[in-house]
């Protein structure tokens, strides 16, 4: 197609971002005429995937222009080497490299996996299994833990426990303590049937609630706490948001596997599942266009015709469509992270124990720096630090190297010299010959915002806009309920199952008969 000028079509989307590709996926066998395009010239949105090339390029435009980004503020940093070996460690070339923005697990429970099967792009993904999860702890010393194998004695990283096995093995946690585990793993598990244990406690910190309902010891709360993935303090993360976080872990121990839980798509994470949808929804007839993005119009209503509305694209090509989905407009954050991707030299291999019996290799492990357990120059409590480490089996750097994404919730400088001294740690706690080398970091501030995914501000029945994508370090499923909403307006009374197709093939056998 020469130009978009002048043509019609039944769905217009803004954004590859995860949401925007899911709903393509989902309209891909309605024979709709569908145009999908995007302001990037790469595809997943916030969710993208660079190479290192790409990620210096990203950099350098979000700097230049970050007024609407869902970024900012990013830094780039590439230690100077400190000695001419030529078997020093270094840098592979750009495309060795596929550094995830937005890096997230995805629970062995969660729909999004369902639905990848039933909609047939499963065959186009790769899963691999999330394995340990460490805690570090400053006192582990004095509070009799022992590390496991392979650290330091520069702080210590325990081990948080799989599940009832692994307490029961554990030979560091006394009677009291296991007996208090135990009652707690006992009522996560079928923890909404028991609300009376726990409605009136809602709002309470949730190591007062394990405290007090279950005798369970300060130096085992970091661990369970862990579990929920907050980015809020241990005084600030309620019961209400703990509860079902750690229940949705538990729960998902053992569904593919012994030993794990989670797992994350290989070659980049979600933007792997943002390419995949929008490549299904291109073989249904669906086109794709990057590099090309909205106009704002002058006013917020949009010329109507017999035929749907009118929109300008930036180029000045003019389309009209009876549907247009894209992000909301909506300029006030209520999220914000900083993060950081580090490439490592190092293949961090202590971190990625066997993690049972028959289980698969484990190519991402996890690390919780809880709150307080980090200092900087100030007196103050410091936030927790999460660091997910990929090894090269996800095919995002070369071998005998790894990559440590790292988040926040504390912004601006402090943030970044927290996670600065998080990795630092890290680094030096694990315990290898030689130390694992920094090659090359990236830092970044990222909002909970739509950015150039967002839609003029047109009004009507017919402008649809997802909410900002999460940012949590797990995966929502309520993204799929936004989908499956939109997906719903769409088509009307001629919606079907969602998200539930047949094999292509097998319409081709329909056609010929």
């Amino acid at each position: 197609m020469e130009t978009l000028d002048n043509t019609e079509w039944d769905v217009l989307i803004v954004g590859t971002g995860l949401q925007q590709s899911l709903l393509a996926l989902a309209l891909s066998r309605s024979d709709k005429r569908i145009l999908h395009v995007d302001e990037n010239d790469y595809y997943g949105g916030a969710e993208a995937a660079f190479s290192l090339q790409e990620a210096e390029e990203w950099a350098q435009r979000i700097n230049e222009d970050s007024a609407t980004a869902a970024f900012s503020n990013v830094i780039i940093t590439k230690p100077e080497a400190v000695c001419s070996d030529a078997h020093a460690p270094a840098l592979s070339f750009s495309r060795a490299y596929s550094l995830a923005l937005s890096p997230q697990l995805i629970y062995a429970r969660s729909s999004l996996l369902g639905y990848l099967v039933s909609s047939r792009v499963y065959r186009q993904l790769e899963f691999l299994a999330v394995g340990s999860w460490w805690v570090y702890s400053v006192d582990a010393q004095s509070k009799g833990s022992t590390a496991s194998e392979g650290f330091s004695r520069h702080g210590r990283l325990l081990k948080v426990p799989n599940g009832r096995e692994d307490v029961f093995q554990d030979h560091d946690l006394d009677f009291k303590a296991k007996r208090a585990l135990m009652k707690f793993l006992r009522f996560i598990g079928e923890y909404e049937e028991q609300i009376e244990v726990w409605e009136e406690r809602r709002q309470q910190p949730f190591s007062t609630f394990l405290s007090e309902q279950f005798k369970v010891p300060t130096s085992l709360q970091d661990p369970l706490i862990a579990l929920a993935l907050s980015p809020a303090g241990s005084d600030q993360t309620t019961t209400e948001y703990a509860l079902p976080r750690i229940a949705r872990h538990v729960r998902s121990i053992g569904v593919f596997g012994a030993g794990f839980g989670a797992v994350i798509p290989k070659w980049g994470g979600l933007s792997e599942i943002s390419q995949v949808s929008c490549r299904s929804c291109a073989v249904g007839g669906g086109v794709y266009v990057l590099g090309k993005g909205m106009a704002s119009p002058d006013d917020g209503t949009p010329e109507t015709t017999e035929s749907g509305m009118k929109f300008r694209l930036k180029d000045g090509e003019v389309v009209t469509t009876k549907w247009i989905v894209g992000g909301s407009s909506s300029t006030t954050p209520k999220d914000s992270y900083r993060r950081s991707m580090t490439i490592v030299a190092s293949s961090l291999s202590p971190l990625f124990p066997p993690i049972a019996d028959e289980a698969p290799v484990p190519a991402s492990a996890v690390v919780v720096f809880p709150s307080g357990s980090l200092k900087l120059n100030s007196n103050d409590e410091l936030p927790p630090v999460h660091i997910f480490v990929h090894s090269s089996d996800t095919g995002e750097c070369p071998s005998g190297q790894s990559i440590l994404y790292a988040s926040t919730s504390l912004s601006g400088q402090e943030g970044l010299d927290l996670l600065r001294v998080a990795v630092e740690t890290l680094l030096s706690t694990v315990d290898m010959t030689p130390p694992p080398a920094i090659l090359w970091s990236i830092q970044y501030q990222q909002q909970s915002s739509s950015g150039c995914d967002s839609l003029p501000t047109s009004t009507g029945s017919n402008v649809l806009r997802f909410p900002p994508p999460s940012i949590d370090l797990a995966f929502d499923d309520s993204v799929l309920d936004n989908v499956r909403e939109i997906w719903q307006k769409i088509l009307g009374n001629d919606a079907d199952e969602f998200l539930v197709f047949r094999d292509r093939e097998a319409y081709a056998d329909d056609d010929e008969q």
